[in-house]
């Protein structure tokens, strides 16, 4: 599994691949080791940010664009698989609430679950789970944090939102 650093508003974003397409994105070394592991996979540290995932993750950064139109490999159950596609159909530009995910994938009463597998999306960012927010209109979970998820939709002109806990 080949990895890339790229440095996105004073923070350093992994991008991991495989053979087949990106397979992670997030802001913790650590947890992009435990990743690989959990695969059976190698890390090998490509220092080439001109690769294909760093060149449209800063252009990205810098508003120049608005999707991303890489190869993915990620694996997940059937459910998170949906939660996944229906995160990739929000617009450059908008937000939606858990529930109204869950109610996209007709699985209404099941918004613990559909939070669940937005939290276990491993292409933040390819797959927007930072455009959604909690039902009361609060920033709430993000598995890079919140100072990250505020970054993320500043660069989408996106505003509003609550902070959390207020």
């Amino acid at each position: 599994m080949d990895f890339t650093k790229v440095n996105l508003f004073d923070d350093t974003i992994f991008l991991a691949s495989t053979e087949r397409g990106l397979c992670y994105v997030g802001n913790n070394e650590q947890e992009l080791q435990q990743f690989a592991e959990k695969k059976g996979a190698l890390l090998i540290e490509m220092v080439n940010e001109e690769s294909e995932y760093a060149t449209q993750f800063i252009a990205y950064a810098k508003g120049e664009r608005t999707q991303f139109d890489v190869p993915l490999d990620v694996e997940g159950t059937n459910l998170q698989q949906q939660v996944w596609q229906e995160l990739m159909r929000i617009p450059f530009g908008e937000l939606r609430t858990y529930s109204q995910i869950a109610e996209a994938i007709d699985r209404p009463t099941a918004v613990r679950a559909v939070a669940n597998a937005i939290g276990r999306n491993p292409v933040l960012v390819v797959i927007p789970c930072h455009r959604v927010i909690g039902k009361n209109g609060k920033l709430t979970g993000f598995r890079s944090g919140i100072p990250l998820k505020k970054k993320l939709l500043a660069i989408e002109n996106i505003t509003q939102y609550k902070e959390f806990g207020k």
